[in-house]
């Protein structure tokens, strides 16, 4: 039988941990941000303490290039429009929270086409304005990916980089200057001419994951190492700052997820690796990329990801470097009891 006096001193440090963790939101510490991607598709619905700002995704370029378009994810029940309106339901528990749209997405297309015309942009940029109405939402986000690529199978033109800069200053003509428009940014800042569109930006969310160019690489190192993919978080942001992007109007994008090789697979949820590891994979720590990653029975890379371990180093350099905050890709690939989400919580506010 364990004396009180040892088991006293553990409790009180047991109840402080868990009143840490449940005013992380709830009090600024530090001005930083925290802007979390919340999915349509699934029922999760997230801890509105837990980030300063949520991202909807998505909505996309309707098939009139004139609007925006909340269609239902393939294959799942969840309706977007409904489930928006219950996060914006969130602001009755966190009045100071703010909920963007975010519009685009992986394979979300027709931006080139909208953003050619002048009565298109404006188009679009009103229903931007009406969509925020209706729903009482903060602002907009677009992740157009990318303006003069079609790495995506979207359809681009050589004037997308114009155009979108173009297309940004119609939303923010539209939505006013108190509103937020936001936009996430490729890892290698490309695509985007940012001296022309900072005026309109309120902050970058910058995509510092699937860093890959191959499979057997970590996809979100921080820093370089032999395993590191096409680019690290460091060589992304500096990439950003030398696009002439200050740190403060800038995010640390955090992955929630892991991309590997077969068998273990290709993308895979944070909450989904401990079964990894229950098959036989195993975990392992890079130091020079500040990261974990699995191996296979041979000894093999399998999978790159993120932990708590490595989303605490990745928040001090956020706070060390000077960034506006993070932000992380998504919301309910977190473990069921939240532990990625708590640590940047705690760690960045």
């Amino acid at each position: 039988m364990k004396r009180l006096d040892s088991i006293i001193p553990a409790i009180l440090l047991a109840v402080a941990a868990v009143l840490f963790t449940s005013c992380a939101g709830q009090e600024k510490t530090s001005g930083k941000i925290v802007v979390a991607y919340v999915t349509g598709w699934n029922d999760v619905m997230p801890d509105p303490f837990t980030m300063t700002h949520i991202n909807f995704a998505f909505g996309h370029v309707n098939e009139t290039f004139d609007g925006i378009s909340l269609a239902n994810h393939e294959g799942t029940a969840t309706i977007p429009s409904e489930k928006l309106k219950k996060i914006v339901a969130l602001k009755e528990l966190n009045p100071a929270l703010k909920i963007q749209l975010s519009i685009g997405g992986w394979g979300s297309g027709r931006f080139s086409e909208m953003a050619s015309t002048e009565q298109t942009r404006a188009a679009f940029a009103a229903d931007c304005r009406r969509i925020m109405d209706e729903f009482g939402l903060d602002g907009i986000d677009m992740d157009w990916e990318y303006p003069t690529s079609s790495s995506a199978g979207i359809s681009s033109s050589p004037d997308d980089t114009e155009n979108f800069t173009l297309l940004m200053k119609a939303i923010r003509d539209a939505i006013g200057p108190d509103a937020l428009l936001t936009m996430a940014s490729v890892c290698s800042a490309r695509f985007v001419d940012f001296p022309a569109v900072l005026p309109y930006l309120d902050f970058v969310n910058v995509m510092s994951y699937d860093m890959r160019g191959k499979p057997d690489v970590l996809h979100s190192s921080l820093y370089r190492s032999p395993l590191s993919g096409s680019m690290s978080t460091e060589e992304a942001m500096n990439a950003h700052i030398a696009a002439g992007i200050p740190k403060e109007k800038l995010t640390v994008g955090l992955a929630f997820y892991g991309r590997g090789v077969a068998p273990c697979g290709d993308y895979v949820d944070y909450k989904d690796i401990p079964s990894r590891i229950e098959a036989g994979f195993t975990e392992n720590w890079d130091e020079q990329a500040m990261v974990p990653y699995l191996t296979d029975s041979e000894g093999n890379f399998a999978l790159g990801y993120e932990n708590a371990r490595s989303l605490g180093i990745k928040c001090q350099y956020i706070l060390d470097e000077g960034f506006l905050g993070a932000m992380y890709w998504e919301y309910s690939a977190d473990s069921p009891s939240g532990e990625l989400r708590d640590v940047v919580a705690g760690a960045v506010r």
